[in-house]
């Protein structure tokens, strides 16, 4: 494990000696942009695993992605080793289909704390709900990206984090009623509270969610990346391309669906990810929306 091949891998070139605010948010977002949030593991056959070596070697070695245990996990321990003031937390996830926030803790997420200053940085939720920049920790402040404009607010020392979207034009008519759309314009995202959490605390998570029924994860097959101007996304065999105010306050969201033929060429061209495995995609309607 270096960072040398960790920088290769997300194609960053930048300065390495100072731990501010401008430096994390280069190195972050070549993160996003280079390693996908996926799960296809699930749908290979083959075990997520949480050991800090083994998802170095899956996301830096095999030129795959991960879910959030792993992209913030690898996050962590690049911002460490260039010296960040780095911490885990962890986090809610809300569930529009049932309006209620998750019971179980599922989501890990990094504090960054800078001149004092405490940051949340989070690599590992993808979608148009996959921030593009650090957040700064302070409630009720709005804070415009280029996703869209997100929010933390603080009650009872429980944090929220939302967003809010703007409209979305779809070109192919027949996805308009899609149930991977978001309708709503404000979205709640999750929930967290300040106390650190260790991987460690996530290995019944890590287990139960590529193996329960009642998963999302093992509903639909997920690969996500984030783009200069959006993000593309395969659930399943349905291919969306976003492109963020392609007119003023607008977001151009384009559908198409794949053969089977077409989804492993699909993942190299559009996400660089060749898989070991066969892929058997999964998209069981409800849960998960963009």
């Amino acid at each position: 494990m270096n960072l040398e091949e960790y920088f290769a891998r997300t194609g960053y070139k930048g300065s390495t000696e100072k731990q501010d605010l401008e430096t994390l948010t280069d190195i972050f977002q070549h993160h996003i942009r280079a390693v996908p949030f996926e799960n296809l593991s699930i749908h290979c056959g083959e075990k997520i695993t949480l050991e800090l070596e083994q998802v170095y070697n899956k996301i830096v070695q095999r030129k795959r992605g991960g879910w959030c245990m792993e992209n913030n996990q690898l996050l962590g321990w690049v911002l460490r080793c260039l010296g960040y003031d780095a911490s885990f937390l962890g986090a809610y996830v809300f569930n529009p289909h049932q309006n209620a926030y998750a019971t179980i803790m599922t989501h890990l997420l990094v504090k960054v704390v800078i001149d004092g200053k405490p940051y949340i940085v989070d690599g590992g939720f993808g979608v148009s709900y996959q921030m593009w920049q650090p957040m700064e920790l302070v409630s009720g402040k709005d804070q415009p990206q280029a996703p869209g404009v997100f929010r933390f607010t603080e009650k009872n020392a429980i944090w929220y984090l939302e967003k809010m979207r703007r409209k979305q034009y779809i070109p192919n008519q027949h996805f308009s009623n899609s149930d991977l759309l978001e309708k709503k314009d404000c979205r709640k995202v999750y929930m967290f509270s300040l106390e650190p959490r260790t991987v460690e605390d996530f290995c019944f998570q890590c287990t139960h969610l590529q193996t329960s029924p009642d998963s999302l994860f093992t509903k639909k097959s997920i690969c996500t990346l984030q783009t200069t101007d959006g993000f593309r996304a395969l659930i399943g065999w349905t291919l969306t391309e976003t492109t963020y105010n392609y007119k003023e306050n607008m977001d151009l969201v384009e559908f198409i669906t794949l053969e089977d033929e077409e989804v492993e060429k699909t993942l190299k061209e559009k996400f660089n990810i060749t898989l070991d495995r066969k892929l058997v995609p999964i998209n069981i309607k409800g849960f998960y929306t963009i």
